[in-house]
């Protein structure tokens, strides 16, 4: 059966910091893009409001788990870029290159695109600069952090990182999608992407609902880029039954104490941290609006001092988790923690009191836990190869779920730069064959789809 005419050279699915640099880069060089995203496009408002329809809904942005950990994810243009702290941790460039994959010279190349660097004196709040000094007295190799963030453009005593900045001082991948639409690209709102069309062993399309109707669109090129959860879950769909399995979910948790004389303690969070990469630990500094306070204090009956937000210093223990877990048919998180991930929780959060306790901190309490940068679910080497291609042709996949190995860091450097490798890939016009670099495991017959017969215009 002939496919139907096209006129696009390639569609991207999502539009978080993989997507977005791959239609953004497409574009540049001439590419006729369609972007398909399950969420909104609306102008950014810094609100509770806002925020709450798209990364708060359970079952859909907001995702518990059986330990009543919630793991968080943006539906919205540049995914969970809109509501990331915007820090900028080098890519693990040695790690990915062990898998065949080097993306240092890209990793060079966006350092020059977009801002990275640490906070000015100006911008260090009371409350990161108390964080800082006490971790620095007790020994610990506390810096500041590299930051996704115009510095220009930043207020101080400003808390609305988290609600994805208003005042376009954060770098998110809303950036790279307005240069696509400029270049353009074309993008649908609203478009849940719900399979690959695969013909002949071959991507050719994507399915999507919109409005309620269900429509196909046809590419010679697709890259799904939909999330370390989004992701699998369409590839399910278009005959790889194996991703969505064994991945990491970076485990987090906060300390609270109050000092004395702090302030308000609206700061950027995560200015300064300190990186233990042998126990899989990060603990930052982490301004947090008061509403987000609120609920994790009421999470673990702490009622008198969820309504107390001045002189509060909250910091962040995020670590490197297990790979372990499932996501369900229905794409719910089947992952618990496991006995090591407890330990080094329970290891950060000594180190978070003793830092507290330093700065003079009173009231020093535990709040409850949550993940985010969920991924490993279609890992290099295992589902896509050293390209970022599945086993099928023409179908590329370009997020945190490419990342073959548990991290434990912010990916965002790292997505950006695999977005960059994988659009030179594409604009070279290269075969490159799926044993190259790592092998990837071959999967039962009956992953196999059938090919796509359903025809549906699109509007």
């Amino acid at each position: 059966m002939q496919t139907p005419k096209t006129d696009f050279d390639a569609i991207v699915v999502g539009t978080g910091p993989g997507g977005a640099t791959v239609a953004r880069d497409l574009t540049l060089n001439g590419k006729k893009v369609l972007i398909l995203e399950w969420g909104d496009n609306n102008p950014t408002k810094g609100s509770a409001a806002q925020v709450i329809p798209q990364a708060c809904i359970p079952g859909k942005s907001m995702l518990i788990t059986s330990d009543l950990l919630g793991m968080v994810r943006a539906i919205t243009t540049g995914g969970s870029s809109m509501i990331y702290c915007a820090t900028a941790f080098p890519a693990p460039v040695d790690m990915l290159k062990t898998y065949g994959v080097d993306i240092s010279a890209e990793a060079d190349e966006i350092r020059k695109e977009v801002p990275m660097d640490p906070l000015c004196d100006e911008l260090m709040m009371a409350g990161p600069r108390a964080f800082m000094e006490s971790a620095l007295e007790l020994g610990y190799d506390c810096h500041k952090l590299n930051k996704f963030i115009y510095q220009n453009k930043c207020r101080a005593k400003c808390q609305l990182c988290s609600y994805g900045c208003p005042y376009g001082a954060k770098w998110n991948a809303r950036h790279f999608v307005d240069e696509a639409l400029k270049n353009g690209a074309k993008m649908i709102n609203y478009a849940k992407v719900e399979k690959v069309l695969i013909e002949n062993k071959k991507a050719v399309g994507v399915q999507y609902r919109h409005n309620k109707e269900t429509f196909h669109a046809y590419a010679p090129t697709v890259i799904v880029a939909a999330g370390g959860i989004g992701s699998p879950l369409i590839l399910r769909e278009s005959g790889m039954r194996s991703t969505g399995y064994d991945f990491f979910f970076d485990p987090l948790v906060f300390v609270y104490g109050t000092i004395k004389g702090l302030g308000n303690g609206k700061a950027v969070p995560m200015s300064s941290g300190v990186h233990f990469p042998e126990d899989g630990i990060v603990m930052t500094d982490f301004n947090q609006p008061h509403l987000l306070k609120i609920l994790i204090d009421l999470e673990v009956f702490k009622f008198k001092q969820a309504f107390k937000y001045k002189d509060v210093l909250p910091i962040m223990i995020k670590i490197r988790d297990d790979m372990s877990g499932g996501l369900t048919k229905r794409g719910w998180v089947d992952k618990k923690l496991t006995k090591d991930d407890r330990l080094k929780l329970d290891k950060g959060v000594e180190h978070a009191k003793r830092v507290l306790r330093n700065a003079g901190a009173t009231d020093i309490y535990r709040g409850w836990m949550f993940a985010a940068h969920p991924g490993g679910t279609v890992k290099i080497g295992e589902h896509v190869d050293t390209n970022l291609k599945t086993k099928f042709d023409n179908l590329y996949v370009c997020d945190c779920s490419v990342i073959p190995q548990e991290w434990g860091l912010p990916p965002t450097t790292t997505i950006l730069s695999l977005g960059k490798r994988l659009a030179k890939h594409l604009l070279a016009g290269e075969t490159v064959s799926a044993g190259k670099g790592k092998t990837m495991a071959a999967l039962p017959e009956t992953d196999q789809p059938e090919d796509a017969t359903a025809r549906v215009v699109m509007q």
